[in-house]
């Protein structure tokens, strides 16, 4: 049996997060969505706590971490959906052992993919950040939910409140 890939895995959860609210929510459009971080070509995890994300920063110091974010737009009324893995990369530059101490120590980023709040100081570990869409990093990649949005002929700019 062979391991599920990054993208399937994100695909599938993604769809799985909103398909399981149909009954719940019938006749609407549901969003699912899932990310994972992928550093020498391994899934990595949550940390959880200090000791992990301090091996996982130092692991990805001077790395090109990949995030896998699977995007799921669900119509309830007909059991249709759009799926779509999003991929954003992050450089990180070269990190001192006190840097990742000091960084984890303010943030304390033990719950977050990457070890890191890139909304935060996160932003000051990488070199380099590359994707079609920030968002994405975040674990929503907006600009391509907007698209399957428009395919469902649903514009958020011509919304009104009583919709």
């Amino acid at each position: 049996m062979h391991a599920e890939s990054a993208q399937d895995l994100v695909t599938r959860l993604s769809y799985e997060k909103a398909s399981i609210l149909q009954a719940k929510f019938p006749n609407h459009l549901i969003i699912g969505s899932d990310q994972v971080c992928v550093l020498n070509n391994k899934i990595t995890g949550k940390p959880l706590n200090f000791e992990n994300a301090f091996a996982q920063l130092k692991q990805a110091s001077g790395q090109c971490v990949i995030f896998y974010t699977g995007l799921t737009l669900y119509n309830s009324s007909t059991n249709e959906h759009k799926s779509h893995c999003e991929l954003f990369y992050v450089y990180f530059r070269h990190l001192t052992d006190n840097e990742i101490i000091g960084y984890l120590n303010k943030e304390k980023p033990f719950y977050c993919a990457g070890s890191f709040k890139c909304e935060g100081l996160g932003i000051t570990l990488f070199d380099k950040l590359e994707g079609d869409d920030p968002n994405s990093l975040v674990g929503l990649p907006l600009i391509r939910l907007n698209k399957m949005l428009l395919s469902q002929k649903i514009n958020p700019l011509l919304i009104t409140d009583d919709q």
